[in-house]
């Protein structure tokens, strides 16, 4: 009871959590009681009346308010707050129905206003836009998000850039209608711009880099762009030396040219290339030679599928501070290929799933290694995960789904000596059964999220009894899909092979809280 009277729990309050179950009245109260202390409001996604809203006025401390995707916040919600809590520096307003009204009370009342979410917002216009360049204006905004707002036109970024030239991070996610001009007409007076995502911009050319040159960008992140070419890349190194990541995912038009371009960039640590088809083992030979190597981090490489066992000899004699990597479904590597890995010391993750796993050694050198996915690899026997639970003992996640070759004995050793596994995920592990629970239970005492999707000699009682010991678990007997490759035996399919679902089959799905933060990375 004296732990709820300290002044300092109370400074950041969120309620998204109990959204489903707390009444109106219990806010009202609680922000009533304690609104001189209250720092930080949290109302993600909750349904509240009109008049919980205005009791966020009396907060007159507020410093940061979340009120994104609340369908009853409305702009007279936020002039009450704005009257009421000119202090408030972070703002997230993403997902509710504010106009041209609340863009007006913006500058007016919050002049201290740094960090403004405003995505998937449609019912403000261009006009609302131009208000934040009255009365004092946000010319402190350093942190703007303007992800799904389809209205906004040329002009509209053009209103932004004169009243908010002090922007560094920029997010326009799922903007279909994103234009290289819009980007032009922003950039021209927004010359502090560090960090940049565009995702779902389709339209986004390499005009849009070339206006970006006055900028010195420090992380870029475009996915799913088909218009961006190597051309983008070709002075990277002279326009942007700071570049430090660089996320250029599912981006058809770049090949080992983009690569050899970003070979110069001495504080690269972090490259995603994932999707990259036009990626061969020429380019990251060539990315590999220059002194971004030495620094880089953490690299994507899934679905590249021209690379090679080449590829990763090179990785392992030129990197050694790599600390993540992913090759997922790169199906040209062999086991000889992967074997190279183990001259990699400093590996915390590795992504290996789909690929031609068929022997131990890739892991007898990550004596440090986390998170590990071989998913999906039909090669991978009992020794590969007995070697496992000798050299990679500080596991915390694990995927080994679509493995057909798995027995109890190989997971019972897993679950004595990996003490700190939290993710585990067995799907399609069809050789399993009832006896690797317990040895989970065992074991595995900090075991958070189990998946067993088509594990068909796990029993359903064995899992209801299992349920009780995690946080989140996910389980059906079915027969594995047709894409796994294989029957309930843990055969191969044939072409000639008609697999139906068993007769009996059961499913259960068990969620008790979300994921953490940690989790939701892995």
């Amino acid at each position: 009871m004296l732990m709820t009277q300290l002044n300092s729990l109370w400074n950041a309050i969120d309620f998204s959590t109990v959204k489903n179950v707390i009444p109106d009245k219990y806010i009202l109260s609680t922000l009533q009681r304690w609104r001189l202390n209250v720092l930080r409001l949290n109302f993600h996604g909750c349904l509240l009346r009109p008049k919980t809203f205005r009791s966020v006025s009396h907060c007159r401390n507020l410093q940061e308010l979340n009120v994104s995707d609340c369908p009853t916040f409305t702009d007279e919600s936020m002039r009450h707050i704005s009257e009421g809590c000119p202090g408030v520096l972070y703002l997230n307003l993403s997902n509710t129905t504010i106009t041209n009204r609340t863009m007006r009370l913006l500058p007016r009342h919050f002049h201290n206003l740094q960090n403004l979410s405003l995505a998937y917002c449609r019912g403000f216009t261009d006009k609302g836009l131009q208000y934040l360049n009255l009365g004092n204006g946000c010319h402190k905004l350093i942190y703007l998000d303007l992800s799904g707002c389809t209205q906004i036109s040329v002009q509209g970024f053009r209103y932004i850039a004169n009243s908010c030239t002090g922007i560094t991070h920029l997010t326009i996610n799922d903007m279909p209608t994103l234009t290289d001009n819009c980007v032009k007409a922003l950039v021209e007076k927004c010359s502090r711009i560090t960090s940049l995502v565009f995702t779902g911009a389709p339209h986004i050319s390499d005009r849009t880099f070339k206006a970006l040159s006055t900028c010195k960008l420090r992380k870029i992140r475009f996915e799913g762009n088909k218009r961006v070419t190597d051309a983008s890349f070709k002075y990277i190194d002279k326009n942007y030396p700071n570049l430090s990541h660089i996320y250029m995912a599912d981006c058809k038009g770049i090949t080992d040219s983009s690569l050899r371009s970003l070979s110069p960039l001495r504080q690269l640590t972090v490259l995603n290339l994932a999707n990259c088809v036009r990626i061969g083992d020429m380019g990251l030979r060539q990315f590999l030679d220059g002194p971004a190597s030495i620094r880089i981090r953490e690299l994507n490489l899934s679905n590249c599928v021209r690379l090679s066992d080449v590829s990763v000899m090179k990785l392992s004699e030129r990197c050694p501070n790599l600390n993540y990597l992913s090759l997922r479904n790169c199906d040209h590597l062999t086991a000889q290929g992967i074997g190279y890995i183990v001259n990699i010391f400093s590996l915390v993750s590795i992504d290996l799933s789909g690929t031609d796993i068929s022997n131990e050694a890739f892991c007898k050198s990550s004596l440090i290694l986390e998170h590990l996915d071989v998913s999906y690899c039909s090669q991978l026997s009992d020794m590969i995960i007995k070697a496992l639970a000798i050299y990679c003992i500080n596991l915390t996640s694990l995927s080994v789904a679509g493995c057909p070759k798995i027995t109890d004995s190989a997971m019972e050793m897993l679950s004595a000596k990996c003490h700190y596994l939290h993710i585990l995920d067995i799907s399609g592990c069809v050789l399993l059964t009832d006896q690797i629970l317990e040895d989970l239970q065992i074991g595995c005492k900090q075991l958070r999220i189990l998946k067993m999707q088509y594990c068909t000699n796990i029993s359903k009682k064995a899992a209801q009894r299992m349920s009780s010991k995690v946080q989140q678990q996910e389980y059906n007997s079915n027969d594995p899909p047709r894409w796994f490759g294989y029957d309930r035996e843990g055969d191969p399919l044939t072409e000639l092979d008609n697999v139906t679902p068993s007769k009996g089959a059961s499913e259960l799905t068990v969620e008790k809280s979300t994921y953490s933060s940690e989790e939701q990375a892995a």
